[in-house]
């Protein structure tokens, strides 16, 4: 059985992404696996959106093997919700597959399930969960992270590539692919992916690093080493690293790639410049570490960028 895991004020999608991937993915494997929605009170549970879900109370069910906490605006009350807590707890020590979606991930790290694992959230919760929760390795640049039987992932819709990547697990990647196909998605995006979203903070640059990062951007073609920008801010190298980590959620040479993604993004697609020549003037050098890079971001290669914004 597929556990999801909701309360007052959750998000929907993060709930909704999910259990349709489950839906599509057992027609195709002729395996549909019974998916409850799961509630601390049963009965409708109305998410931040208005619409309700009817869910079942939190009851021992040795037939759950994967149990998927939304997000939503009501995670803080949840993550402090003691029969919440103790539940996940209970769950996950019988060895089941457990994930987060979104805000979630503060149930999990409640829960103390994060402890010591590789987890994300949603970009704009990483400065907060950084400082709430040292103990816990968030990579907050990745879609979705997997742990042991430990997985989170990153806003709403990153619900449902974690999703498919569990379909790829329990029924392959044919299954998974099908899937993604019926949803009707591009593609479905590895783990590895960047978090689009977050690109959006470096475009205008503000707080403590806002000037070194205007200036990074415009000396995109040197090599911006952490040594460079630390001596750009006027810091030792290991304090700059640790302050810039814990203002901006992500380390300088993933801000630096970021910067040059977006810039190489917007030459690629506004302009008739050759990809080799992006790449040296962006700072990449080597076209086909840009070409990773985007993949990456993107998810797509520079060329595909390229040719959809003719298209369009």
């Amino acid at each position: 059985m597929i556990g999801v895991l909701i309360f007052p004020d959750f998000q929907l999608l993060d709930a909704a992404g999910p259990i349709s991937v489950f839906e599509i993915a057992g027609r195709f494997a002729a395996a549909a696996p019974s998916i409850k929605t799961l509630v601390v009170t049963p009965g409708p549970v109305r998410s931040s959106s208005g619409i309700e879900l009817m869910a079942r109370g939190l009851k021992p069910s040795a037939a759950i093997s994967t149990l998927i906490v939304a997000g939503g605006e009501g995670v803080r009350i949840s993550a402090t919700c003691e029969k919440t807590l103790a539940f996940v707890r209970r769950v996950a020590r019988r060895g089941v597959r457990v994930a987060s979606v979104c805000s979630g991930a503060y149930v999990l790290a409640e829960a103390g399930l994060l402890d010591g694992c590789r987890a994300t959230t949603h970009w704009q919760r990483t400065r907060h969960f950084l400082k709430a929760y040292p103990r816990i390795k968030l990579e907050p640049d990745q879609i979705f992270v997997r742990d042991g039987n430990i997985w989170s992932s990153a806003g709403i819709t990153a619900g449902i590539d974690l999703a498919l990547a569990m379909v790829a697990e329990d029924f392959g990647d044919e299954i998974a692919q099908k899937t993604a196909r019926q949803l009707v998605l591009y593609h479905r995006r590895s783990g590895g992916q960047s978090q689009f979203s977050s690109l959006l903070e470096l475009k205008a640059p503000s707080g403590r690093f806002g000037p070194l990062l205007s200036w990074a951007r415009e000396h995109l073609d040197a090599p911006l080493t952490v040594e460079d920008m630390a001596e750009q801010a006027g810091m030792s190298t290991r304090h700059f690293a640790r302050a810039f980590i814990a203002e901006t959620g992500t380390t300088p040479s993933k801000a630096v790639e970021r910067l040059r993604i977006e810039v190489a993004r917007q030459r690629v697609q506004s302009s008739g410049e050759a990809i080799e020549r992006v790449a040296q003037l962006t700072g990449f050098r080597d076209p086909e570490r840009m070409r990773r890079a985007f993949i990456r971001a993107f998810g797509q290669p520079p060329q595909s960028l390229r040719r959809a914004a003719r298209a369009g």
